[in-house]
C-alpha cells in the first residue's frame, strides 16, 4: 500500500483548497408578493410561479392564520402598487 514520503505543507493544501468554497445563493424577488426566493422555484409565501397559482397556501391554514396571511398579502400588494411607475391613464388623471 502506498504511503506518502513527506507531509504536505499548509500552503500547498491551501493552494489546492483555494477554489473550494461555498457560493452565496442567487435570489430573485417574487413578482406577486415581493419576497426573495430562489430562481425557478414556487414562492413558499404566496404559492405563485410565473404569475400562476401553483400551491394553495391559504387552504392549508387555520381560520385565524388565514386572516392574518390575507392581511399581510394585501399590505404587500398595496406597497408594490405605490412603488410601480404610473401608467399614462393615471398620469392624465393627475
Amino acid at each position: 500500500m502506498a504511503v506518502p514520503k513527506h507531509r504536505r505543507t499548509s500552503s500547498t493544501s491551501g493552494k489546492r483548497r483555494m477554489h473550494i468554497f461555498i457560493t452565496p445563493a442567487a435570489l430573485t424577488t417574487c413578482k406577486k408578493c415581493g419576497k426573495s426566493i430562489r430562481p425557478h422555484m414556487v414562492c413558499s409565501y404566496c404559492g405563485y410561479y410565473k404569475g400562476k397559482e401553483v400551491l394553495n397556501i391559504l387552504g392549508k391554514l387555520t381560520k385565524k392564520e388565514k386572516k392574518q396571511k390575507e392581511r399581510e398579502m394585501t399590505k404587500t400588494e398595496k406597497e408594490q402598487k405605490k412603488e410601480s411607475p404610473l401608467t399614462m391613464e393615471e398620469m392624465s388623471k393627475r
